[in-house]
């Protein structure tokens, strides 16, 4: 049972998204009427196109049972239970990545509320001058569910179809059989990946698009048909449309797509019209509008200055440490706290001064992998160490893998332009957690280090197979321990040991941990509960990286605007704002007294408590405010 018609569909599935959300945005049409009527168009498209999207002949019950049967091996079982215990953990837990409930949800909610795509009145630029690739699949399912929950799904189901697609392209790249088959089941269980796949972060999901876009255009070499080059473009636009981090990305597309190029010339109009679409789901939009509202197409020039680094030695060597650190580092580090506190006093002066053109966190590294930092982890990145040190000096006296047919040097060139596409995007950001933010880069990189005769004789040591198993076993571990979807009762477990010694700061701050955890997908409910219960818009002033999402719930019941502390007072009049959430915080860094803010405002406080958004953050002040008439 091939697993390329699913393939299809999902690229159909996003393309046909991120299509719609602009389509009916254009027509103010962005509500439950407008999608029926797209999603009524795009089933009797996937029908009409069935039997070229290949449905009729590749889901047969036989064909599923020999698929099903390929999990009697231990590396597919352990992949099994893995995505079985993923879709467990993001069915009973709600999504609580920060980033995707602050700036994502959150503008997808702006954006429905209001019926289209706009420029949003906030202190938080991200809203605006980001890519919208996950926002658009995840708009029909908050429009209907009026839920976050099944916003999971989105990277559960690339999670699902990554091992069929790594074959494939490690294939057709030069990997043997053997060691294709093997990577195929592992890369998965990087820890980004294992732990995204259960929640709402943006990071690894694009990887599907990288793959696939590889992976058709390396068909099209070899069938000579245009509907792979389609697939393929379709593919790398929306990689694009993803996150604009992944536009180096397209640097070993293109060298696979030019030479194949004469292609289009066969079906000139419905090439064209795939063109069209693919300009439509990329960020090509995005960086439109950003040209038209800010002046820059990045967006960067709302952006902090420290998130671009103008020495690209600097970047360099400043991205290079985080990678190493951000996958090196220990799946349990319970010496994190200490490390973050005296890292600067450790590492050398040069590597301290290189961290000040960086954004803050470049040291930081926590207890346990979560879904906001981590990258593919040190269980995979030492099986990675050991190939590569096999592949230079270990014995090669079997038979070489694979040459590519079309040509070796071309083939080399493939392996060797995903690094330089690494290269560029190292050379120019200066955000933290760069082993999260490149998650799509990570598959396009290993051909290189599988290739030859070295990975194929040590995949067959009895000594590499246990190793193998420890590492599964500690993907296992990690995703079971996560803080964000707790596959075992941790606050029950931990409240016992807390009561049992007092006086210990371990068990007290992993206690600390998971509770706040535990809260993140409402995490100001207490701020929530002091608002009147019946109102339908709620005013927000919070800082740039303050969550919404609280008010926002029960999803359907009202809708958040946000607000400057600059703003005036008719600006909340003709909102028909009566009630607003000010944040503690942002009237600190605003060097603004609530006082003068409620005197010049016309407001009067009528309730305050503490709210906890992050661990590191602390308890910070909230004021639910009223307007007086």
């Amino acid at each position: 049972m091939s697993l390329r018609p699913l393939l299809q569909l999902w690229i159909w599935v996003s393309a046909f998204a991120a299509l719609a959300g602009w389509a009916l945005s254009a027509f103010g049409q962005l509500n439950r009427a407008g999608y029926a009527a797209a999603l009524a168009l795009f089933a009797i498209f996937l029908f009409l196109q069935r039997k070229g999207l290949g449905f009729a002949r590749e889901f047969r019950f036989s064909c599923g049972r020999k698929y099903f049967r390929r999990f009697r091996r231990p590396l597919p079982f352990s992949f099994l239970v893995l995505a079985v215990l993923i879709f467990i953990g993001g069915a009973i837990y709600p999504p609580d990545n920060y980033t995707g409930l602050t700036y994502r949800a959150g503008r997808v909610l702006q954006w429905l509320s209001h019926g289209h795509w706009f420029w949003i009145h906030t202190t938080d630029f991200r809203m605006n001058d980001r890519a919208c690739g996950i926002e658009w699949l995840s708009a029909p399912l908050l429009l209907f569910t009026n839920s976050t929950r099944g916003l999971f799904l989105l990277n559960f189901v690339p999670f699902l179809l990554m091992p069929g697609l790594i074959f494939s392209v490690f294939r057709r790249l030069g990997v043997s059989p053997r060691v294709a088959w093997q990577w195929m089941w592992l890369f998965p269980t990087g820890y980004n990946f294992l732990l995204q796949a259960g929640g709402n972060a943006n990071d690894t999901f694009p990887t599907v698009y990288a793959l696939g876009a590889i992976d058709f255009a390396l068909r099209a070499r070899e069938s000579g048909k245009v509907a792979d080059l389609w697939y393929s473009i379709l593919a790398a636009a929306l990689l694009t449309g993803a996150k604009a981090s992944n536009l180096p990305l397209l640097l070993p597309w293109a060298i696979l797509i030019l030479p194949v190029f004469p292609l289009f010339r066969k079906k000139i109009p419905i090439t064209a019209l795939v063109a069209v679409l693919a300009a439509v789901v990329s960020f090509l939009p995005t960086a439109i509008l950003n040209s038209i509202y800010c002046g820059d197409w990045s967006g960067a020039v709302l952006e902090p200055p420290i998130m671009t680094v103008k020495n690209p030695f600097i970047a360099l060597a400043g991205n290079g440490f985080q990678l190493l650190l951000g996958n090196f580092c220990p799946p349990l580090f319970p010496t994190a706290a200490w490390w973050n506190t005296h890292a600067t006093g450790i590492v050398p002066h040069a590597l301290v001064s290189i961290s000040t053109h960086f954004d803050s966190g470049f040291f930081q590294l926590g207890e346990l992998p979560t879904e906001d930092m981590s990258g593919i982890g040190l269980g995979l990145s030492a099986l990675l160490v050991i190939t590569v040190f096999v592949k230079i000096f270990g014995s090669h006296t079997s038979t070489p893998a694979r040459r590519w047919v079309e040509g070796e040097r071309l083939r080399r060139l493939m392996l060797l332009a995903p690094w330089l596409a690494l290269i560029v995007y190292c050379a120019k950001s200066g955000m933290t957690a760069p082993a999260r933010l490149i998650a799509p880069y990570y598959p396009l990189l290993l051909p290189l280090l599988l290739t030859g005769a070295g990975p194929a004789q040590l995949i067959r040591h009895r000594w590499w197979r246990a190793v193998v198993g420890l590492v599964l076993l500690t993907a296992l571990a990690v995703l079971v321990l996560s803080p964000d979807r707790p596959l075992w009762p941790a606050q029950t477990i931990l409240g016992r040991l807390a009561t049992r010694y007092p006086n210990n700061h371990s068990i007290a701050r992993a206690r600390d941990v998971y509770t706040v955890y535990a809260r993140r997908s409402d995490p100001l409910a207490n701020v929530r509960a002091l608002l009147p219960p019946d109102i339908r818009i709620v005013g927000f002033l919070g800082t740039a990286d303050d969550c919404d999402i609280s008010f926002w719930l029960p999803l359907g019941s009202r809708r958040v605007e946000h607000f400057l502390l600059t703003d005036p007072p008719r600006r909340f009049q003709q909102e028909g704002v009566e009630y607003a959430v000010v944040s503690g915080l942002n009237l600190e860094l605003q060097n603004v007294t609530l006082e003068d803010w409620l005197q010049r405002t016309d407001a009067q406080v009528i309730a305050s408590t503490n709210g906890v958004l992050k661990v590191t953050d602390g308890p910070r002040p909230w004021y639910v405010v009223q307007f007086k008439p």
